[in-house]
This record gives structure tokens, sequence and C-alpha cells, in this order.
């Protein structure tokens, strides 16, 4: 499909028409098949992939991790929703004329913002007195599970969606960067949480953030902290090989 063509973007207009509670369907029904789809994608990979585990044993999946992993998809919701409501009143604009180039251009800046982004978040995650309240938790898997991604407390997943409404509202981003962008990010933190290595061996030396990039730094929380890449981590000396 040419997104270029103004076929596509009239699709848009459906979404303009939605009502409140359209939209709360909408963002319910589009956050349960990510948190599907997710879950399904860590279980294929795990199933098909030869590499051994980074860990022994996977954590065990517990009720309270099912429940808050839930929790997380609510928050999700919400955040889109904030989204909405904040486009629907012009505080976040759509560039729905960008060429292919710069939509290209729009995901790695995305990409490069955020994984900054989340990375001043992270460290600031890991300070005694905020890690006991919010990030705790996350960290009782030390080896992980394919629920671990969920398993956040609601305000860190709210502090991770705030950060991307942020950039939305200084910047007319393509609507397409900014679904190439949630996919790649959802998919990123499938692999990042998996307990084998995805990557090829020689991925680290280019700053990806690889499977084994992410693990360490479940083993030891103060290396580490990047999400995309492990850049911010070897610029601020937190990098842990």
């Amino acid at each position: 499909m040419n997104f270029n063509r103004p076929e596509f973007y009239g699709y848009l207009n459906v979404f303009q028409e939605f009502s409140w509670m359209q939209w709360l369907i909408f963002s319910l029904v589009v956050n349960i098949f990510l948190y599907l789809f997710s879950i399904g994608l860590y279980l294929f990979v795990d199933k098909t992939c030869r590499k051994d585990k980074l860990q022994k044993e996977d954590h065990p999946v517990t009720k309270s991790d099912f429940l808050l992993s839930l929790l997380t998809v609510i928050c999700n919701s919400s955040i889109m929703l904030l989204g909405v409501f904040l486009w629907k009143n012009h505080w976040i604009v759509l560039d729905s004329n960008t060429p292919a180039g710069i939509i290209f251009l729009e995901v790695i800046a995305l990409i490069l913002l955020m994984d900054f982004c989340m990375y001043l978040f992270h460290y600031a995650a890991h300070s005694p007195y905020i890690y006991k309240i919010l990030h705790g938790k996350h960290h009782e898997h030390v080896s992980t599970n394919f629920l671990s991604l969920f398993v956040l407390h609601p305000f860190e997943t709210l502090g991770f969606g705030l950060m991307m409404i942020v950039l939305l509202m200084c910047y007319n981003f393509s609507p397409v960067a900014i679904v190439i962008y949630l996919t790649v990010n959802l998919i990123w933190g499938t692999i990042g949480h998996l307990n084998r290595e995805f990557f090829p061996k020689k991925s680290d030396r280019l700053g990806i953030g690889t499977t084994k990039f992410h693990n360490l730094h479940h083993m030891d929380e103060s290396k580490n902290f990047g999400f995309y890449t492990s850049v911010w981590d070897r610029l601020f000396g937190t990098y842990k090989e």
C-alpha cells in the first residue's frame, strides 16, 4: 500500500468520527492484541531458537505477575486514550503528507530519542527510593519469562507512555512512522526479555541493545540501562560487556 496516497489517509478520517466509547473499546482491543502477540512471539522464539538459555531456568509465572501484566495493558490503553484526547484538541498534530524517506527518518528519530529518554528514566528508576516503590517488582525477574516485559508498576508504565506523548507534541510525526515505531518497540521489548540470545554475536559491537545486554542488566542492576542501543551506557559509563 502506498502510504502517500490520499485514500490511505482517508482511513484516518474514520477514527475522527469515533465516539469515546468506541475509542475505549478500540484501545483495549488493540492493547490486548499486542499483549497476546508479544506472548506468542516470545513462546515461538523460545521454542524454535536453538541457542542455549542465558540463565538455567525461566522466572516462574505467578498469578500476581499475570494480574500486574493485565494492569499494564490497561495503563497502555489509558495512554492511548490520552494521545487521542490531545490529538482531538490539536495538541498532537499528525502529518498526513509525509514522503516515505521522511517516514523512515522519523522512525529512526523516534527510536533514538526514546532510547535516550528511556535510558534517563530507567537510570532514575534505579535510585534507591524510586526503585523500592516503582521498579523493584520488575527486577524480581532476575531470569525472565513471557510476562516479564509487562510486569511493571503502573506509574512506570505511564511514565514511559508520557515520554512518547511529549515527543508527539513536539513534532508533527506521520501516523505511519508512529505505528512502525510502536511495532518495533513491542518486538524489541519482547526479544529483550527472552532467556535466549536472539541477535548475532557481533551485534553488541554495533551498539545494539541485544537480549544478553538486557539480561545482564537483570543480573547486575547497576549496568546496561539502555533499551534499543548500548550507546548511552557506553557514553555515561554504565555499560557492561
